[in-house]
């Protein structure tokens, strides 16, 4: 007898606790981030990931 393969639900899009939306940024800023990345071996969106991360936690509100 053949065990019962179980496939659970795939998480809806958005549902996985990220958000997806544009912005637009200055060229010389994509060309540092495309330094940054290769230097690091890290794509952009997880670079600026970590770069919000920081600057929200870091900043001061005045």
């Amino acid at each position: 007898m053949h065990e019962k393969l179980i496939i659970g639900k795939k998480a809806l899009k958005g549902e996985d606790g990220y958000k997806t939306f544009s912005i637009r940024i200055k060229e010389e800023s994509v060309a540092n981030l495309d330094r940054l990345s290769k230097a690091t071996n890290r794509s952009r969106n997880e670079l600026i990931n970590i770069l919000l991360d920081y600057a929200i936690n870091n900043c001061e509100v005045k």
